[in-house]
């Protein structure tokens, strides 16, 4: 007999997809000089914590939520009555986000995406200035994304690094996924990719461990609070 719940799961996937299930033990990513830095697995499948919710306040709809995971901020977003909608690579993450009542597309945030140059909020949370290993082209990309008075929400490196790497994650029991490239930026390192796309970092902010910083365009129209009506 199968539920839902297993529907969403199939028997034998990676690291990432088991990790997206609710209830499974911790995942790692692992560097190819052998580090090992835990996933904050347990914070995607729990209502948003403190800290999430100091970047919730800062989001101005419609959001995109770009490596969604099982959606908790765009879910929780769309609660609040903002427009959010997240982006996730993995057909596992989709499937929860939606059958948890968010919203979520099946694509890279480089591939095209709707509703282009009308996003007021970007979010890059959890790690995902990584995304792709190349922060810059990562930056770049989502510049191209937001409205010309939206903002990139991104959380930081609570050190200062700046980390090109080849990483893969990996169970506690050492199996591992496919390698895949994949960057950790402290602020510092953040600030320095910014401005070289002239993007200005308008906010920073710590809370408990974790960091974050806001990114807007030079000259960007402030942003007016208003109407929630989603993108167009």
């Amino acid at each position: 007999m199968t539920t839902g719940e297993d529907e969403l799961h199939g028997a034998d996937e990676d690291p990432y997809a088991l990790a997206l299930r609710p209830g499974r033990g911790p995942v790692y990513l692992r560097l190819i000089d052998g580090r090992r830095i835990p996933m904050p697995v347990h914070r995607w499948h729990e209502r948003p914590t403190a800290a999430d919710r100091t970047v919730l306040e800062r989001c101005v709809g419609p959001v995109l939520d770009v490596g969604c995971g099982p959606g908790r901020l765009c879910r929780e977003l769309l609660g609040r009555g903002v427009f959010a909608l997240g982006v996730d690579i993995a057909p596992r993450a989709v499937a929860l986000t939606t059958a948890l009542g968010g919203l979520a597309v099946c694509r890279s945030v480089f591939d095209r995406l709707p509703a282009e140059r009308s996003w007021q909020t970007l979010l890059l949370i959890d790690g995902n200035i990584g995304i792709g290993g190349d922060p810059r082209s990562l930056l770049h990309r989502c510049r191209g994304l937001i409205a010309p008075s939206g903002r990139l929400v991104v959380e930081t490196d609570p050190r200062d690094v700046e980390e090109l790497c080849t990483a893969r994650l990996e169970d506690p029991q050492g199996r591992s996924g496919p390698p895949f490239p994949w960057a950790r930026l402290g602020r510092r390192a953040l600030r320095r990719a910014a401005e070289d796309l002239a993007l200005s970092m308008t906010d920073q902010w710590t809370s408990g461990r974790r960091c974050f910083a806001t990114l807007a365009r030079r000259g960007g129209r402030p942003v007016l609070d208003g109407p929630d009506t989603g993108p167009r």
